[in-house]
C-alpha cells in the first residue's frame, strides 16, 4: 500500500501562510540593486528629460496655431489649459524640426530610464497602510497621477510614432489632456521628493553602523537582499546602454545619409525612399488620401478667394506667374524630418495680393482635395503668409511634385508642422479664418 503523508494541522497551516511574504512585506523585494541613491539618480535624469518633453510639447502645440481656427486644434473645451505665450514664428526655418525632433527622440531615449525608475520604486506601490498621514496621502495620489500619466503619454506617443493608432479617439486630444494629468502628478511629486533626492545625492545613505549620525533610513533598499550579481553602477550602465541603443536606432529619422539607415525603429527611418528629386520621406501617400489621377488632371483648378473676388487658376497659369524658390525641410509631429529641399512656386503673399490684400496679407485658410482624415484643412497666420519663403509649391528639387508630395500644388512654410504644409491644395481663402 502507498505510504500516507502526514497532514498538517490547522495551526501549522496558518503559521505557514503567515510566513509567506506578500508584495506588501518589504522582505518580499530582495534585489540588492534597489536603493534610494539608485532611484535618486534616475529621478534626476527624468526630471531634466521630462521637463524638456513638456516644454517641447507645449511648443509643438503652439506651432499648430490652435487659436487661429478650430480645424487647427483638436481639443475642444480645453479652456485655460490651451494657453501658450507667443504666436509661432517662421524663423529659424528649422525650428519645428529641432523642437519636435528633440521631443520624440528624448521621449524614446527615456523609456529605459522610466522603466528602471518604476522598477526601483515598485515596493512603495504595495506599502501598507496606503496613507499614514495627509502628506503621505498626497504623495501617493501624486504618484498615481505621475505613473499613470507617464505610462499613458509614453505609450500613446510610441504608438503614434509607429503609426499604430490603437487607442480610442484622437491622438492629438488624448495626448494633450494626458500631458496635463501627468504634469499635475509630476510637479507635486517633485515638490515633495526633491529635498530628499538632493540630500541622498549629496550625503548618501548611512549603512546603519553604530555611531553614524541619525538620518532617515533607506526605505527602498531590501532588508534581506540576495547576493549581488550586479552593482548599482552596473545597473545604471545597463540603463544608459539601453537608452544609447534606442538613440542610435531612432534619431537618424531626422537626418539623411547613413544615420537614417540606422533608424530601424521608426517608419520614417531605415527605408530608402529611392532615387530622384522627389525621393524623400512623406507621411501620407496620394493613395492613402484617396487622391486619384482624375482629381489632379488637366481640369484641376486652384480657387483663390478674398475681397477682390474669387479666382481660379490652372497649373499652367500658376507656372506662368513669377516663381520663387525656398530651401525648407518637412518636419512631422511624429518626430521625423527631411533635410532642406529646394521648393519652387508662387509666393503666398503674391496670391494674397491677387485676392485683394496688396499691402499687408492676412492669414489664409487652406483646403485640400483630400476629402477625409485629419488636417485636410488648415489655417496659417499672417506672419506665415508674409514670409517670402512661404510658397504654393509646384516643383521640388527641379522637378514637378510627385503625387505623394502633393501634385499639382502644395503649401510649404518655414518652421511649420508638416500637417500644415497642406498637400493637393484646392482652395485658398485669405482673410477669413
Amino acid at each position: 500500500m502507498p505510504e500516507r503523508r502526514p497532514t498538517r494541522s490547522l495551526p501549522e497551516t496558518f503559521r505557514t501562510l503567515r510566513a509567506l511574504r506578500t508584495p506588501a512585506d518589504p522582505g518580499f523585494w530582495r534585489s540588492p540593486v534597489r536603493g534610494a541613491r539608485f532611484t535618486a539618480v534616475l529621478g534626476v535624469v527624468l526630471l531634466v528629460g521630462l521637463t524638456l518633453l513638456f516644454v517641447t510639447g507645449l511648443l509643438s502645440y503652439a506651432a499648430y496655431n490652435p487659436d487661429l481656427n478650430r480645424v487647427n486644434d483638436k481639443t475642444p473645451g480645453k479652456g485655460w489649459l490651451g494657453f501658450y505665450l507667443f504666436s509661432w514664428p517662421t524663423g529659424p526655418h528649422w525650428l519645428y524640426r529641432l523642437t519636435q525632433g528633440l521631443h520624440v527622440t528624448v521621449g524614446i531615449v527615456l523609456v529605459p530610464v522610466l522603466l528602471a525608475k518604476l522598477w526601483s520604486v515598485i515596493p512603495r506601490l504595495f506599502a501598507l497602510p496606503p496613507a499614514r498621514s495627509v502628506g503621505h496621502a498626497l504623495e501617493r495620489i501624486s504618484l498615481l497621477l505621475l505613473v499613470g500619466g507617464a505610462l499613458f503619454e509614453f505609450l500613446t506617443g510610441l504608438l503614434n510614432i509607429q503609426l499604430d493608432y490603437l487607442f480610442p479617439g484622437s491622438f492629438y486630444t488624448l495626448h494633450f489632456y494626458g500631458a496635463w494629468v501627468f504634469l499635475a502628478g509630476f510637479v507635486t511629486h517633485v515638490a515633495l521628493k526633491m529635498p530628499q533626492a538632493v540630500r541622498v545625492l549629496r550625503n548618501g545613505i548611512p549603512r546603519g553602523e553604530s555611531g553614524t549620525p541619525h538620518r532617515e533610513p533607506d526605505t527602498l533598499a531590501a532588508p534581506d537582499p540576495l547576493p549581488a550579481t550586479l552593482s548599482r553602477r552596473g545597473a545604471l550602465a545597463m540603463v544608459g546602454a539601453g537608452s544609447l541603443l534606442l538613440l542610435i536606432t531612432s534619431a537618424g529619422r531626422s537626418f539623411d545619409g547613413p544615420l537614417r539607415r540606422f533608424a530601424l525603429l521608426t517608419p520614417r527611418g531605415g527605408t530608402d525612399p529611392g532615387p530622384g528629386p522627389n525621393a524623400f520621406q512623406t507621411n501620407k501617400t496620394a493613395a492613402a488620401a484617396r487622391i486619384t489621377p482624375a482629381d489632379t488632371a488637366e481640369n484641376w483648378r486652384l480657387t483663390v478667394r478674398g475681397p477682390a473676388g474669387e479666382f481660379r487658376f490652372s497649373r499652367a497659369e500658376l507656372l506662368a506667374m513669377e516663381q520663387h524658390s525656398a530651401e525648407l525641410p518637412i518636419a512631422c509631429v511624429e518626430g521625423w524630418s527631411t533635410s532642406d529641399q529646394r521648393w519652387r512656386g508662387v509666393r503666398l503673399a503674391d496670391l494674397a495680393a491677387l485676392a485683394g490684400y496688396p499691402d499687408r496679407p492676412p492669414g489664409v485658410f487652406v483646403e485640400s482635395l483630400q476629402r477625409s482624415g485629419s488636417f485636410r484643412k488648415g489655417a496659417l497666420r499672417d506672419n506665415q503668409v508674409r514670409d517670402g519663403r512661404s510658397l504654393l509649391a509646384l516643383e521640388v528639387n527641379g522637378a514637378p511634385l510627385s503625387p505623394d508630395h502633393g501634385y499639382p500644388a502644395r503649401i510649404i512654410v518655414p518652421a511649420a508642422p508638416g500637417v500644415l504644409n497642406t498637400k493637393w491644395v484646392e482652395t485658398l481663402t485669405f482673410g477669413e479664418l
